[in-house]
């Protein structure tokens, strides 16, 4: 069952679940940023700062909010999420997060797992009665974290602090947040990642191909054949999963991974542009700037100077 409020109408984390991740934290150096949790796919972070939002390709993946509040865009579409609350994206997203209100004094501080599609779809096999839901439903939601999962959360934040049992231990935590998420209140849109043949993994299916060849020029008619789908089926089905049409799906797979380049392969706009299929970096720093509030130049700039000015562990 979800934590109800505390006396100010606000929800909590856990006592034990804040020591230990604030204790992992202090061992790892202290600060704010990611910090090393041993396991794949699962990550922690701390922020003192509010920054611009930062675009990003979001995985499949729960994220919760241990301390402050978060909020997610993408495409014409806006989450906001705070304490013990979570965000669940269940199809491979472009958006832009940011930390909201983050101070030295205030921190935010939260914890994102990928999920596993080979975990989800051994436990559907197991599950008695496995959820279902047929109608087309947004893939990225907020929900709350429950007793059961803030439980799993807490042993799963002080396993990092043993990493010779993290190997040994790890699976079996992983696979028992898998169960407790599957049979809960989300299950039905979680089991979506998992089931075959649903309008949802099928339109994994032709994301998946966007994202290997976002670069080429694609018609939604390719599209629709990728995924087995009418062309007015498939653009409706995206449409409410991603809330983006197929076209603006593109351009902003194409905006993140030109940003990606220019911030981690030091790449300048014009190398960028070409390179994610841009014929024009004229209408490429156009469209950044309109998608990411800012030139892509500037952009740049102001992230290194966040980097240079992030505590160093």
């Amino acid at each position: 069952m979800p934590f109800p409020p505390s006396r100010d109408g606000r929800r909590h984390t856990p006592p034990a679940l804040m020591a230990a991740a604030l204790e992992l934290m202090e061992s790892r150096g202290g600060g704010q940023g990611r910090f090393d949790t041993g396991m794949a796919g699962v990550l922690l972070v701390r922020s003192f700062q509010t920054i611009m939002p930062v675009p990003n390709v979001y995985k499949p993946s729960l994220c919760i909010v241990l301390k402050g509040a978060k909020q997610i865009m993408f495409g014409d579409s806006s989450l906001d999420y705070g304490e013990m609350e979570c965000l669940i994206v269940n199809v491979e997203v472009p958006a832009s997060g940011r930390m909201v209100g983050a101070t030295p004094d205030t921190p935010y501080l939260g914890m994102t797992i990928e999920f596993d599609t080979a975990i989800l779809r051994e436990l559907l096999q197991q599950v008695p009665a496995p959820p279902r839901s047929a109608a087309a439903t947004p893939s990225i939601f907020v929900g709350q974290v429950d007793e059961q999962l803030a439980e799993c959360l807490t042993r799963l934040v002080r396993l990092m602090g043993n990493p010779g049992a993290i190997p040994v231990l790890s699976p079996a935590l992983l696979r028992e947040i898998h169960y407790w998420l599957l049979t809960g209140p989300y299950g039905a849109e979680i089991a979506k990642l998992a089931a075959p043949e649903t309008h949802a993994e099928r339109v994994a299916r032709a994301i998946h191909y966007v994202r290997d060849h976002f670069a080429e020029p694609l018609r939604v008619e390719q599209l629709a054949e990728v995924a087995n789908m009418s062309p007015s089926s498939f653009h409706h089905h995206f449409k409410t999963m991603t809330s983006m049409s197929p076209v603006q799906y593109q351009k902003q797979l194409r905006l993140v991974e030109a940003r990606r380049l220019m911030l981690s392969e030091a790449a300048n706009v014009s190398e960028a542009a070409y390179h994610v299929g841009y014929e024009s970096a004229s209408q490429f720093s156009r469209e950044y700037t309109r998608s990411f509030g800012i030139a892509p130049k500037r952009d740049v700039m102001m992230f290194k100077e966040l980097l240079a000015q992030a505590t160093a562990r």
